[in-house]
């Protein structure tokens, strides 16, 4: 239940060495005399801290409307993350303690929970241009095919658009070596397409070369797969692009690359000597291996994806060097890069990484996969300092992902606003403004699939055969609509993983990466992704805007609040209505 304890919540994060202002208001017919905040500080420089708490007093200001107002302000010298909860002092020198419920509202008692302060490095600034619009997420081998280009690879080329993916038989290594040929041809053919959708940003799954259909196993960081473009069509690609206001985010794998590439070359694929094959090789101090050369470190034990050695000098000048990879792609136009698994890369790496992107352009974006918290991210026993101001932008924001999907399927308010509010408790506002907000992507089942509410099948054989029946596919659809006008109110940009919007269902790999349908989409989850597309190009300063949740019974209520005043959101029970100074802009009916 809502405590008036606490009006506003405490959003946002602060920056070392600068004055943080706190607003505490306490019902007045608690007498309480004076109030203080406490804070302590648990990861930081160094790591995980455990220092001495920190006490300061916040003065009494005014009472309103059966309030009394503390008001103060501290600074932090130490960056890093801080927790703080409040004490009362009473007339007689007695306390009263104050901590974080579950909505991030203030309550009384003793060992309760404590709300997080982020405190930056430095007073950082994300790209304002991919503040608005809507990120289109593009796995670049099935989105759209124009003209035949050779196929050079093992493996085979469907001849059948609609074919669905080849799938793992029981017992048999999955090789990711079916192709359907979408192209960057395609991608430009479907240009307008996007902007009708209202994106503003595409993000594309790998491109360079590699022997996989997905190429996460990356064979040459240096050219593109010959199968999806030409250097010069991909450059065409991202010029039509700019001049319909759509940027192009590239997949930058740096963990790990193939064992099929001329780093590794475990298959003799090119004509260099890859560390698999010689130990003289220049490549051989990228790799770690454990028994030559068979038995190697590598991701997730998938040893057709060696780990790389992110200290080994060759590989970082490939990567951060004049002429290699950040430098010759972004020079190229590209504006931004999503950092895959970037909690296995080394933290100074990383740093270096987002320091050599930031120097090809400050409006370049950096977008880190994280599915956690990511201001609090543990990795390999290591604190990520990831909103600190020297690394990522921001992150894939898989939080408000499992928060939507499991609204709109169990209709419970209190869990939803619970999660969504620590993520915009703990996020510093300029990531949570550029926070990439996907309800599935190319590592999850698709949403139409997991909205439908229906198990799924045991074996893979099985669940490749599984199609929502008509009356699963309405009841599915109905709840697509309502998740995803969450997913666009929120803070944040909504990712649409492409031919969500035309009703593509299907379970994890590779089900979740069947072709684009393209003549045979749902038209009405079309109209209504447009209609999406359109009202947050109409009202981009509204969501831009701070965020707040009204408490209002059984309707969840989502107010962005900006100069030109205020949008409001209202759910309940898969329906919709949006409000902007009070006027309704939108309403589904799901």
């Amino acid at each position: 239940m809502y405590n008036p304890l606490l009006d506003k919540k405490p959003y946002g994060a602060s920056v070392a060495n600068k004055a943080t202002t706190i607003v505490f208001p306490l019902d007045s017919s608690l007498c309480v005399k004076r109030v203080f905040v406490v804070l302590r500080q648990v990861f930081g420089d160094g790591g995980e801290i455990n220092g001495a708490p920190l006490r300061f007093e916040l003065p009494y200001q005014k009472s309103e409307n059966g309030q009394d107002f503390f008001v103060g302000e501290f600074t932090l010298t130490e960056w890093g993350i801080w927790k703080y909860r409040f004490e009362g002092e009473f007339e007689n020198g007695d306390l009263a303690f104050f901590g974080r419920a579950l909505d991030g509202t203030a309550v009384r008692g003793d060992w309760l929970p404590e709300w997080q302060l982020t405190v930056t490095k430095c007073d950082y600034k994300t790209p304002n241009w991919a503040k608005h619009g809507v990120t289109y997420q593009i796995f670049a081998d099935r989105f759209c095919k124009v003209g035949d280009k050779p196929f050079l690879k093992r493996g085979r080329l469907h001849t059948d658009w609609y074919e669905r993916p080849d799938i793992a038989r029981e017992g048999v290594d999955y090789r990711a070596d079916d192709f359907f040929g979408g192209n960057a041809n395609g991608i430009i053919s479907k240009l307008d397409y996007l902007k009708d959708l209202g994106v503003s940003l595409i993000y594309l799954s790998p491109i360079f070369e590699s022997c996989s259909n997905h190429r996460y196993d990356t064979g040459d960081y240096l050219k593109i797969d010959s199968l999806f473009a030409s250097e010069e069509e991909f450059a065409n690609l991202v010029k039509e692009a700019d001049a319909r206001g759509i940027k192009i985010m590239l997949d930058g794998v740096f963990n790990h690359t193939g064992a099929d590439s001329r780093y590794f070359n475990r298959e003799g694929t090119y004509d260099t000597i890859g560390a698999y094959q010689s130990k003289n090789s220049p490549y051989y101090e990228w790799y770690y291996f454990t028994h030559y050369p068979d038995e190697y470190a590598c991701w997730w034990g998938s040893t057709v994806v060696p780990t790389v050695n992110k200290n080994a000098q060759g590989f970082c000048d490939l990567i951060l060097g004049d002429g290699g990879v950040i430098d010759k792609w972004t020079k190229l136009g590209v504006k931004g890069w999503r950092l895959d698994v970037v909690d296995e890369l080394p933290i100074d790496f990383t740093t270096k990484l987002c320091r050599r992107i930031k120097k090809e352009g400050e409006d370049v974006l950096i977008v880190g996969e994280v599915w956690e918290d990511a201001s609090t991210k543990i990795a390999y026993s290591e604190w990520r300092p990831y909103f600190m101001g020297e690394q990522l932008d921001s992150v894939m924001n898989y939080p408000f992902k499992e928060a939507v999907l499991a609204y709109t399927l169990s209709g419970n308010k209190d869990e939803f606003v619970a999660q969504v509010t620590s993520v915009l408790e703990n996020y510093p506002k300029e990531s949570l403004d550029v926070l990439m907000n996907l309800i599935d992507s190319h590592d999850t089942a698709r949403a139409l699939t997991m909205l439908s509410g229906v198990k799924p099948p045991f074996s893979k054989a099985d669940r490749a055969n599984f199609w929502l029946n008509s009356e699963q596919y309405a009841l599915a659809k109905r709840r697509l609509k309502f998740a995803s006008t969450l997913q666009y109110v929120l803070p944040g940009v909504p990712c649409v993983f492409y031919g969500d919007e035309a009703g593509v269902q299907g379970y994890e790999d590779p089900l979740n990466r069947v072709t684009y349908p393209w003549g045979r989409e749902d038209e009405e989850l079309l109209s209504h992704y447009r209609a999406l597309g359109a009202f947050r190009e109409k009202y981009a300063d509204y969501l831009t805007g701070e965020t707040h949740f009204v408490n209002d019974g059984d309707a969840l209520i989502i107010e962005r609040e900006c100069e030109k005043g205020k949008l409001r959101l209202v759910c309940n029970n898969l329906t919709a209505c949006v409000f902007v100074n009070d006027e309704r802009v939108l309403e589904i009916n799901a």
